[in-house]
Protein backbone atom coordinates (compact mmCIF):
# COMPACT_ATOMS: atom_id res chain seq x y z
CA UNK A 1 0.00 0.00 0.00
CA UNK A 2 2.91 2.27 0.75
CA UNK A 3 4.27 1.76 -2.69
CA UNK A 4 0.70 2.15 -4.18
CA UNK A 5 0.40 5.26 -2.34
CA UNK A 6 3.58 6.85 -3.42
CA UNK A 7 2.87 6.46 -7.08
CA UNK A 8 -0.03 8.42 -6.63
CA UNK A 9 1.37 10.77 -4.36
CA UNK A 10 4.00 11.55 -7.61
CA UNK A 11 1.15 12.10 -10.26
CA UNK A 12 -0.46 14.64 -8.13
CA UNK A 13 1.80 17.91 -10.01
CA UNK A 14 0.39 16.85 -13.09
CA UNK A 15 -3.23 15.81 -11.84
CA UNK A 16 -5.71 18.74 -12.78
CA UNK A 17 -6.78 20.63 -10.16
CA UNK A 18 -10.65 20.21 -11.05
CA UNK A 19 -10.02 16.84 -10.26
CA UNK A 20 -8.80 17.31 -7.10
CA UNK A 21 -11.44 19.21 -5.98
CA UNK A 22 -14.04 16.49 -7.15
CA UNK A 23 -12.31 14.27 -4.86
CA UNK A 24 -11.76 16.58 -2.33
CA UNK A 25 -15.50 17.48 -2.55
CA UNK A 26 -16.86 14.27 -0.68
CA UNK A 27 -13.93 15.15 2.56
CA UNK A 28 -14.26 19.14 2.50
CA UNK A 29 -17.81 20.93 3.44
CA UNK A 30 -16.89 23.58 1.09
CA UNK A 31 -15.00 26.75 0.39
CA UNK A 32 -16.73 28.98 3.27
CA UNK A 33 -18.74 29.11 6.55
CA UNK A 34 -22.27 28.67 4.84
CA UNK A 35 -21.15 25.17 2.51
CA UNK A 36 -20.29 24.03 6.26
CA UNK A 37 -23.51 25.17 8.39
CA UNK A 38 -25.30 23.17 5.04
CA UNK A 39 -23.47 19.82 5.30
CA UNK A 40 -23.70 20.09 8.96
CA UNK A 41 -27.67 20.60 8.83
CA UNK A 42 -28.12 17.64 6.14
CA UNK A 43 -25.59 14.95 8.30
CA UNK A 44 -27.35 16.53 11.71
CA UNK A 45 -30.24 14.31 10.23
CA UNK A 46 -28.70 11.23 10.69
CA UNK A 47 -27.87 11.73 14.09
CA UNK A 48 -24.99 13.49 14.56
CA UNK A 49 -23.14 16.30 15.95
CA UNK A 50 -19.72 17.69 14.70
CA UNK A 51 -16.53 19.08 15.19
CA UNK A 52 -15.58 22.25 12.92
CA UNK A 53 -12.39 22.91 11.46
CA UNK A 54 -10.97 25.93 9.55
CA UNK A 55 -8.71 24.60 7.06
CA UNK A 56 -5.32 26.27 7.17
CA UNK A 57 -2.47 25.13 9.44
CA UNK A 58 1.09 26.56 10.10
CA UNK A 59 1.80 30.14 9.61
CA UNK A 60 4.55 32.15 8.61
CA UNK A 61 4.17 35.79 9.92
CA UNK A 62 1.69 36.16 13.33
CA UNK A 63 -0.23 38.60 11.66
CA UNK A 64 -2.25 35.63 9.48
CA UNK A 65 -3.34 34.59 13.09
CA UNK A 66 -6.25 37.83 12.25
CA UNK A 67 -7.50 35.39 9.56
CA UNK A 68 -8.29 32.50 11.60
CA UNK A 69 -9.29 34.60 14.75
CA UNK A 70 -12.45 36.55 12.52
CA UNK A 71 -13.47 32.96 10.77
CA UNK A 72 -13.78 31.03 14.01
CA UNK A 73 -15.40 33.96 15.80
CA UNK A 74 -17.81 34.14 13.09
CA UNK A 75 -18.03 29.89 13.40
CA UNK A 76 -19.19 30.33 17.05
CA UNK A 77 -21.91 32.99 16.02
CA UNK A 78 -23.38 30.70 13.33
CA UNK A 79 -22.95 27.66 15.55
CA UNK A 80 -25.40 29.19 17.74
CA UNK A 81 -27.45 30.84 15.29
CA UNK A 82 -27.86 27.61 13.47
CA UNK A 83 -28.75 25.94 16.65
CA UNK A 84 -25.87 23.47 15.53
CA UNK A 85 -24.71 20.79 18.24
CA UNK A 86 -21.13 21.81 17.20
CA UNK A 87 -18.05 22.38 18.70
CA UNK A 88 -14.53 24.00 17.11
CA UNK A 89 -11.17 22.05 15.88
CA UNK A 90 -8.44 24.38 15.46
CA UNK A 91 -4.74 24.10 14.97
CA UNK A 92 -2.35 25.77 17.45
CA UNK A 93 0.31 26.54 14.71
CA UNK A 94 -2.28 28.38 13.00
CA UNK A 95 -2.97 30.55 15.83
CA UNK A 96 1.03 31.31 15.65
CA UNK A 97 2.46 28.67 18.17
CA UNK A 98 5.69 27.96 16.65
CA UNK A 99 5.87 32.06 15.85
CA UNK A 100 5.30 33.56 18.83
CA UNK A 101 4.16 31.63 22.20
CA UNK A 102 2.84 34.00 24.55
CA UNK A 103 1.11 35.60 21.51
CA UNK A 104 -0.76 32.49 20.35
CA UNK A 105 -1.43 31.83 23.99
CA UNK A 106 -3.39 35.00 24.37
CA UNK A 107 -4.87 34.37 20.71
CA UNK A 108 -6.23 30.58 21.64
CA UNK A 109 -7.89 32.36 25.01
CA UNK A 110 -9.67 34.72 23.17
CA UNK A 111 -11.31 32.20 21.09
CA UNK A 112 -11.77 29.27 24.11
CA UNK A 113 -13.01 32.71 25.86
CA UNK A 114 -15.91 33.19 23.34
CA UNK A 115 -16.80 29.39 22.89
CA UNK A 116 -17.19 29.15 26.94
CA UNK A 117 -19.44 31.93 26.60
CA UNK A 118 -21.51 30.22 24.30
CA UNK A 119 -21.38 26.85 25.97
CA UNK A 120 -19.22 25.18 23.47
CA UNK A 121 -16.19 23.22 23.16
CA UNK A 122 -12.83 23.99 21.86
CA UNK A 123 -10.44 20.92 20.62
CA UNK A 124 -6.90 21.42 20.23
CA UNK A 125 -5.78 19.41 17.01
CA UNK A 126 -2.32 17.78 17.36
CA UNK A 127 0.02 18.11 14.64
CA UNK A 128 3.45 16.54 14.18
CA UNK A 129 5.46 15.71 16.93
CA UNK A 130 7.48 19.73 17.09
CA UNK A 131 4.40 20.86 18.83
CA UNK A 132 3.43 17.95 21.29
CA UNK A 133 4.31 19.21 24.64
CA UNK A 134 3.32 22.64 23.46
CA UNK A 135 -0.31 22.36 22.63
CA UNK A 136 -0.84 20.12 26.07
CA UNK A 137 0.93 23.31 27.90
CA UNK A 138 -1.67 25.51 26.05
CA UNK A 139 -4.62 23.21 27.30
CA UNK A 140 -2.37 23.50 30.70
CA UNK A 141 -2.79 27.05 30.64
CA UNK A 142 -6.26 27.56 29.94
CA UNK A 143 -7.13 25.52 32.68
CA UNK A 144 -5.17 27.27 34.85
CA UNK A 145 -7.19 30.34 33.92
CA UNK A 146 -10.33 28.89 34.81
CA UNK A 147 -11.41 27.57 30.66
CA UNK A 148 -12.09 24.07 31.21
CA UNK A 149 -13.86 23.98 27.97
CA UNK A 150 -10.63 22.99 26.00
CA UNK A 151 -8.66 19.30 25.11
CA UNK A 152 -6.16 18.35 22.82
CA UNK A 153 -5.42 15.20 20.37
CA UNK A 154 -3.11 12.85 21.32
CA UNK A 155 -1.42 10.27 18.25
CA UNK A 156 -1.55 6.63 19.66
CA UNK A 157 1.70 5.87 17.32
CA UNK A 158 3.77 7.88 19.60
CA UNK A 159 5.91 6.13 22.26
CA UNK A 160 5.34 8.91 24.81
CA UNK A 161 0.97 9.08 24.42
CA UNK A 162 0.84 6.75 27.63
CA UNK A 163 2.63 9.04 29.70
CA UNK A 164 0.87 11.98 28.49
CA UNK A 165 -2.36 10.54 28.93
CA UNK A 166 -1.39 10.13 32.84
CA UNK A 167 -0.18 13.77 32.96
CA UNK A 168 -3.14 15.22 31.57
CA UNK A 169 -5.30 13.27 33.82
CA UNK A 170 -3.31 14.28 36.75
CA UNK A 171 -3.14 17.34 35.92
CA UNK A 172 -6.32 17.92 35.33
CA UNK A 173 -7.80 16.24 38.12
CA UNK A 174 -10.83 14.92 36.20
CA UNK A 175 -11.17 17.61 33.42
CA UNK A 176 -9.07 15.90 30.82
CA UNK A 177 -10.49 15.39 27.34
CA UNK A 178 -8.63 13.54 24.88
CA UNK A 179 -9.27 12.98 20.44
CA UNK A 180 -7.35 9.53 20.63
CA UNK A 181 -6.50 8.81 16.78
CA UNK A 182 -3.59 7.00 15.09
CA UNK A 183 -2.17 10.48 13.80
CA UNK A 184 -1.97 10.99 10.08
CA UNK A 185 2.09 12.27 11.12
CA UNK A 186 4.96 9.71 9.81
CA UNK A 187 7.07 10.20 12.31
CA UNK A 188 10.49 8.84 12.86
CA UNK A 189 10.99 5.16 14.52
CA UNK A 190 13.17 6.75 17.21
CA UNK A 191 10.03 8.36 18.67
CA UNK A 192 6.97 6.49 17.09
CA UNK A 193 5.48 3.00 16.28
CA UNK A 194 5.72 2.35 12.61
CA UNK A 195 3.71 -0.39 10.84
CA UNK A 196 0.06 -0.79 10.97
CA UNK A 197 -0.76 -3.37 13.46
CA UNK A 198 1.65 -2.16 15.60
CA UNK A 199 0.14 1.58 15.39
CA UNK A 200 -3.13 -0.22 16.28
CA UNK A 201 -2.18 -2.16 19.06
CA UNK A 202 -0.51 1.00 20.44
CA UNK A 203 -3.57 2.91 19.90
CA UNK A 204 -6.21 0.52 21.15
CA UNK A 205 -3.62 0.53 24.57
CA UNK A 206 -4.06 4.00 24.72
CA UNK A 207 -8.16 4.06 24.67
CA UNK A 208 -7.73 1.75 27.56
CA UNK A 209 -5.49 4.23 29.33
CA UNK A 210 -7.89 6.91 28.73
CA UNK A 211 -10.45 5.41 29.81
CA UNK A 212 -9.22 4.06 33.04
CA UNK A 213 -7.97 7.69 33.64
CA UNK A 214 -11.44 9.34 34.00
CA UNK A 215 -10.44 10.63 30.72
CA UNK A 216 -13.22 11.52 28.37
CA UNK A 217 -12.60 10.11 25.85
CA UNK A 218 -13.44 10.65 21.48
CA UNK A 219 -12.09 7.98 19.68
CA UNK A 220 -11.39 9.02 16.05
CA UNK A 221 -11.14 6.34 14.10
CA UNK A 222 -11.97 4.96 10.69
CA UNK A 223 -10.13 1.29 11.77
CA UNK A 224 -12.51 -1.68 12.63
CA UNK A 225 -9.95 -2.96 15.02
CA UNK A 226 -9.89 0.03 17.05
CA UNK A 227 -14.07 0.51 16.84
CA UNK A 228 -14.12 -3.19 17.44
CA UNK A 229 -11.65 -3.08 20.53
CA UNK A 230 -13.30 0.54 21.92
CA UNK A 231 -16.77 -1.11 21.93
CA UNK A 232 -15.07 -4.30 24.49
CA UNK A 233 -13.49 -1.47 26.40
CA UNK A 234 -16.50 0.61 27.17
CA UNK A 235 -18.72 -2.09 27.91
CA UNK A 236 -16.47 -3.99 30.02
CA UNK A 237 -16.04 -1.05 32.31
CA UNK A 238 -19.69 -0.39 32.92
CA UNK A 239 -19.82 2.21 30.07
CA UNK A 240 -22.62 2.54 27.08
CA UNK A 241 -25.47 4.14 25.51
CA UNK A 242 -27.95 5.75 28.41
CA UNK A 243 -25.64 4.74 31.47
CA UNK A 244 -24.43 7.52 32.98
CA UNK A 245 -20.44 7.67 33.03
CA UNK A 246 -19.29 5.33 36.16
CA UNK A 247 -15.89 6.68 36.95
CA UNK A 248 -16.40 10.09 38.19
CA UNK A 249 -19.46 9.45 40.09
CA UNK A 250 -21.22 9.82 37.06
CA UNK A 251 -20.30 13.47 36.82
CA UNK A 252 -21.93 14.94 33.36
CA UNK A 253 -19.03 15.98 30.90
CA UNK A 254 -21.12 19.37 29.10
CA UNK A 255 -23.34 20.53 26.68
CA UNK A 256 -22.58 18.25 23.69
CA UNK A 257 -21.00 15.83 25.06
CA UNK A 258 -21.35 11.93 25.57
CA UNK A 259 -21.59 9.53 28.79
CA UNK A 260 -17.93 9.63 29.21
CA UNK A 261 -17.00 8.83 25.23
CA UNK A 262 -17.57 9.00 21.30
CA UNK A 263 -16.94 8.05 18.22
CA UNK A 264 -15.57 10.57 15.76
CA UNK A 265 -15.01 10.06 12.13
CA UNK A 266 -13.81 12.09 9.28
CA UNK A 267 -16.90 13.92 6.64
CA UNK A 268 -17.23 11.38 3.92
CA UNK A 269 -15.67 8.30 5.46
CA UNK A 270 -17.38 5.38 6.75
CA UNK A 271 -20.70 6.80 7.13
CA UNK A 272 -22.36 3.50 7.80
CA UNK A 273 -20.03 2.40 10.34
CA UNK A 274 -21.27 6.00 11.71
CA UNK A 275 -24.83 5.85 11.53
CA UNK A 276 -24.85 2.06 12.64
CA UNK A 277 -22.75 3.51 15.63
CA UNK A 278 -25.41 6.49 16.19
CA UNK A 279 -28.55 3.64 15.82
CA UNK A 280 -26.75 1.84 18.66
CA UNK A 281 -26.96 5.04 20.87
CA UNK A 282 -23.28 6.12 20.88
CA UNK A 283 -22.62 9.41 20.14
CA UNK A 284 -21.13 10.12 16.86
CA UNK A 285 -19.15 13.27 15.72
CA UNK A 286 -18.15 14.39 12.34
CA UNK A 287 -14.98 16.23 12.03
CA UNK A 288 -15.81 18.90 9.01
CA UNK A 289 -13.27 20.67 7.70
CA UNK A 290 -14.19 24.05 5.13
CA UNK A 291 -12.20 26.70 4.27
CA UNK A 292 -10.85 28.27 0.85
CA UNK A 293 -7.77 26.45 1.51
CA UNK A 294 -8.68 22.87 0.55
CA UNK A 295 -6.20 22.12 -2.10
CA UNK A 296 -3.04 22.82 -0.25
CA UNK A 297 -4.98 21.18 3.00
CA UNK A 298 -5.40 17.97 0.54
CA UNK A 299 -2.03 18.10 -1.37
CA UNK A 300 -0.38 18.43 2.52
CA UNK A 301 -2.37 15.43 3.57
CA UNK A 302 -1.02 13.72 0.67
CA UNK A 303 2.61 14.35 1.44
CA UNK A 304 2.70 13.77 5.03
CA UNK A 305 1.10 10.61 4.70
CA UNK A 306 1.25 8.89 1.05
CA UNK A 307 -1.24 5.94 2.10
CA UNK A 308 -3.80 8.63 1.84
CA UNK A 309 -3.84 8.41 -1.27
CA UNK A 310 -3.88 5.03 -1.81
CA UNK A 311 -7.83 5.04 0.27
CA UNK A 312 -8.69 7.90 -1.56
CA UNK A 313 -8.30 6.40 -5.19
CA UNK A 314 -9.59 2.74 -3.21
CA UNK A 315 -12.56 4.86 -2.82
CA UNK A 316 -12.80 6.09 -6.10
CA UNK A 317 -12.17 3.11 -7.89
CA UNK A 318 -14.21 0.85 -5.67
CA UNK A 319 -16.67 3.05 -3.92
CA UNK A 320 -18.23 0.33 -1.84
CA UNK A 321 -14.71 0.24 0.29
CA UNK A 322 -16.25 3.42 1.47
CA UNK A 323 -19.42 4.17 1.73
CA UNK A 324 -20.88 7.84 2.89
Amino acid sequence: MGLAGRAILAMMPITPKFFIRWVAKRYVAGPDLSSAVEVMKKISREGACFTVDVLGEEISRIEEVDFFFDEYSSLIDAIVENNLDANISLKPTAFGLLIDYDAALENIERITRKAAEKDIFVRLDMEDHRVTQLTMDVVLAMHGCGLTNIGTVLQGRLFRTIQDIDNLATSLNGLSDVRICKGIYLESADIAHVGYQKIVDATNTSIDCLLDSGTYTAIASHDMPVIKHSLKSISSRGMGPGIEDPRAGGKSWGAGKGTGYEFQMLLGVRGNVRRKLSRDGHRTRVYVPYGERWYEYSLRRLRENPDVAWHIAKSFIMPWTNRR
